[in-house]
């Protein structure tokens, strides 16, 4: 069968095309504004990319067009479609009907961490012999890529998004899944162009949980409010919690990246990697046991997260030049941004923290979580915040009055290489650049390094 997958550079809609062409169909695709990782994935696997949205293509006469979420009424190939009559999908709805039916599916939801969660636990399944197949929301250092699949293989872990399917179909992505175990991680408001608060979203994640069956497991963190109010509403499997007051626990100093796990107060195994902090010590526990769930002590899984290498964009070091360091991660969300911060600042508690921040998300182009970013961007030393004032990603909001708290800390960008340069003449030996964005941010990691590159070669 021949797909034409719309908007297919997307981390979902990417992956999805990557099991497409591995279940043994003809796989093309369009998007607008391709950048990699994604689109150096497909291209390695011969998947041919369009530029655009333009109605001509219907002369490909795919057998299915299967659609993304970042597709709206309007889209002159859409139009085309709905106009002729041909058959399409979403995006979620093919993978779980076509795809996830007969796996077990283990399934990481929550507003923070389901990359990083979702690769760990595709990791521990792997090291125990599993050959698990995944998508994940990036790509996960283990693998080199973010999905993954052979019909042999009957355990799928996947990430599960909140976001709405289609617009067409405005339920959550992850109520196409049917898990048999589910993480929760955490959940906070989020998402601010389709829900109108938390307890919209709340609501979603209980229609999740009526999915899951009653020989499943539910794992979520004891201590987390909006989640115990999901699971109060009606909960019909077995469930594992984490954290304080959890049945699974971490013991240890989160700056270390060394803590022991107890179950039941008792330790069975020591984590001992490179990734600090108290959200990747949750999230350890989290796919510890889901696990468990499918038989894999919490020996073997322990042993296996030891040799985890991380997830592209997640805290991920992109240079090193003339003592300066250059990192990239996802963070995009005023929660994310504070506990990035505060990892670096754990790993690294000399030298100047420098961040550099594209608000880019829907919610944050509302300026839906603006009122928290300065009090998320406390542990910068000195913050760099760029914000385009026309097009697509435009801010709604004023970013040199949300952030005057920062005072000269906090300073305001419309243009990149201006800003490359202010970034260039303020950072020093020892600092660390960390820039954050859910985009591809006009490749301002490579521009700073080749100008960090250049100053130093005329020294």
């Amino acid at each position: 069968m021949h797909l034409h997958i719309i908007g297919i550079c997307g981390t979902f809609m990417g992956g999805l095309a990557l099991i497409a062409r591995a279940a043994g169909h003809t796989v093309t695709g369009c998007d607008a504004g391709v950048y990699p990782p994604m689109s150096t994935q497909l291209a390695q696997h011969g998947i041919d990319l369009i530029e655009g949205f333009d109605a001509d293509q219907l002369s490909l006469r795919p057998d299915l067009f299967v659609v993304g979420n970042v597709v709206t009424r309007g889209n002159p190939l859409m139009e085309a479609i709905l106009n002729a009559g041909l058959p399409y999908v979403s995006g979620p709805q093919w993978l779980g009907e076509e795809i996830l039916r007969g796996q077990h599916v283990l399934a990481v939801a929550g507003t923070h961490g389901k990359t990083t969660t979702s690769a760990m636990l595709a990791h521990v399944l792997d090291r125990c012999g599993l050959k698990p197949n995944f998508l994940i929301g990036g790509v996960a250092q283990d693998f080199g890529i973010s999905a993954r699949y052979d019909p042999r293989h009957t355990h799928f872990v996947i990430e599960a998004d909140e976001y709405d399917t289609a617009f067409f179909d405005k339920r959550s992505k992850f109520l196409h899944y049917r898990p048999r175990t589910a993480i929760l991680n955490n959940l906070e408001f989020d998402h601010a162009d389709i829900f109108p608060d938390l307890g919209a979203i709340e609501t979603q994640f209980h229609h999740l949980v009526r999915t899951i069956p009653s020989e499943g497991r539910l794992i979520f963190p004891a201590d987390d409010e909006a989640l115990k109010r999901v699971i109060t509403r009606g909960c019909w499997t077995p469930v594992e919690t984490l954290g304080d007051g959890g049945q699974w626990q971490a013991r240890g100093e989160p700056a270390s990246g060394c803590f022991d796990v107890l179950l039941h107060g008792e330790a069975v195994g020591t984590v001992d990697w490179q990734h600090a902090g108290g959200h990747n010590q949750r999230n350890a526990l989290a796919a510890i046991a889901a696990a468990g769930h499918i038989g894999i002590e919490p020996v073997q899984a322990i042993t296996a997260l030891n040799s985890f290498q991380g997830v592209k964009r997640r805290m991920e070091v992109r240079g090193t030049v003339n003592g300066i360091t250059v990192y990239d991660d996802f963070a995009h969300h005023p929660t994310a941004i504070a506990t990035t911060l505060a990892g670096l600042r754990h790993q690294q508690p000399e030298g100047r923290i420098l961040a550099v921040i594209e608000p880019r998300s829907n919610t944050m182009k509302l300026g839906a979580m603006a009122a928290r970013l300065p009090g998320a961007l406390e542990q910068a030393d000195l913050v760099f915040c760029y914000g385009e004032q026309q097009g697509k990603h435009a801010l709604g909001w004023d970013p040199a009055a949300v952030l005057a708290p920062l005072g000269s800390r906090a300073s305001t960008w419309h243009n990149i290489d201006k800003m490359v340069a202010a970034i260039h003449e303020a950072a020093g030996p020892g600092d660390h650049v960390l820039v954050m964005s859910n985009g591809g941010f006009a490749g301002i990691h490579e521009r700073l390094l080749k100008r960090l590159a250049e100053a130093r070669s005329q020294t």
